[in-house]
């Protein structure tokens, strides 16, 4: 692997060759298996337990439970056989764009659907 990133897009081919070819010994197997409702529960529970712990101010604890969501969300993406590289692509978009630019522009777009 020659950067960082790149332990991402190595993890999400793992997780989508264990949704093509599951194994009872895969945790990430018995998720897909589980379905979206489960994925979607272990998603919601990684995010609280970050919160709690960035709350908390314990580095460590905070650095594992980030690993544990973004892995939970890489899982949801492979679920849904959205490929990582499209939620890259939307943060290369967002890059040096304020924050606030980028939510009104949304929102702009939100409100023209809701017209047409």
């Amino acid at each position: 692997m020659n950067s960082h990133a790149d332990i991402l897009q190595a993890l999400y081919q793992v997780i989508l060759e264990r949704k093509a070819n599951p194994s009872d010994s895969s945790y990430t197997a018995s998720l897909m298996q589980k379905g979206i409702d489960k994925i979607l529960k272990k998603l919601g529970e990684e995010a609280t337990e970050l919160v709690i712990a960035g709350k908390g101010g314990e580095r460590e604890e905070t650095v594992y439970e980030a690993a544990d969501l973004l892995y939970h969300t890489l899982v949801l993406l492979a679920y849904r056989d959205i490929p990582l590289d499209d939620v890259l692509t939307e943060l290369r978009r967002r890059f040096g764009i304020s924050g606030i630019e980028e939510k009104a522009s949304r929102g702009a777009a939100e409100q023209s659907a809701e017209i047409t």
